[in-house]
């Protein structure tokens, strides 16, 4: 799997062209203030966000990858350490402040994991081989009837 960053925002939309200049000098406002206090953030992000869904968690909008954001909001994003603060980044939307909670590097599975799942898939495999060898068999013998019981015992004997 890729990273997943975990980012909070606030955001300020621009509803009007003519407050523009206006937005963004709020969201460099609440930038500044967030940059000198990130602990402070969630609740900055509560109180003035307009990103409904997000800022009643305190801005935070969950671990996702980069791919996910939209690309102003990504290239800023991926620019953050951990626990920083972004100067305003602004979008299609409107004005972004954002700030970098968690990042978890891309996995790789581990050795472990990959023998587990393999050993699972092969071991379906041979049980789907065993179970269709024996249902060919009766199949010849034009018995039809199939015994549940019989055809576990079968497979447990195999494997």
């Amino acid at each position: 799997p890729p990273p997943l960053y975990r980012v909070s925002q606030i955001f300020l939309g621009v509803g009007d062209p003519q407050a523009l200049e206006s937005v963004r000098k709020q969201a460099q406002e609440l930038s500044r203030k967030a940059q000198a206090a990130p602990g402070e953030f969630a609740a900055l992000a509560t109180q003035y966000s307009q990103d409904p869904d997000s800022a009643k968690r305190g801005g935070d909008s969950g671990l996702q990858p980069l791919q996910q954001l939209v690309p102003e909001v990504r290239n800023a994003v991926a620019r953050l350490k951990v626990g920083a603060v972004s100067d305003v980044v602004q979008s299609a939307a409107g004005f972004h402040v954002l700030k970098l909670t968690e990042q978890q590097p891309a996995r790789t599975a581990s050795l472990d994991e990959l023998r587990d799942r393999l050993t699972q898939a092969l071991r379906a495999q041979r049980q789907e081989q065993i179970a269709k060898a024996y249902l060919e068999g009766m199949l010849n013998t034009a018995t039809l009837s199939i015994d549940g019981a019989v055809l576990n015992q079968v497979l447990e004997e195999k494997l």
